[in-house]
């Protein structure tokens, strides 16, 4: 967690990759939904684990989405040789909107 880069400032407030969040395993069982914007307190690795557990068939198997997690940063690892956590971030970074202005027109008579 320690060389870990967060390139969007706007986005540094709400991932959690400091020395505090650092954890061995992503499970916590923190209570992360209790106050407004406490969820950016919570790891980015077990963020990404709970936002795998959707779908009815895959409720509340914790242990097996940290699995896939953990059998993916070992692959990102492996073909890489990149810190699967930066990987992570720079994907979130990635996927996050950009600020753009539209024009609406509307017709009429």
């Amino acid at each position: 967690y320690e060389d870990v880069e967060i390139n969007d400032i706007s986005l540094e407030d709400y991932i959690g990759v400091k020395s505090k969040h650092a954890v061995y395993v992503p499970h916590t069982a923190g209570r992360y939904a209790q106050k407004r914007f406490r969820k950016a307190q919570c790891p980015i690795t077990e963020r990404l684990v709970n936002a795998l557990m959707m779908h009815g068939r895959n409720n509340g198997k914790k242990l097996m989405a940290v699995r896939i997690v953990k059998h993916a940063m070992d692959i990102i690892h492996l073909l890489s040789d990149q810190n699967p956590i930066q990987v992570i971030v720079d994907a979130i970074i990635n996927a996050g909107p950009r600020e753009d202005a539209t024009r609406v027109v509307f017709a009429g008579v």
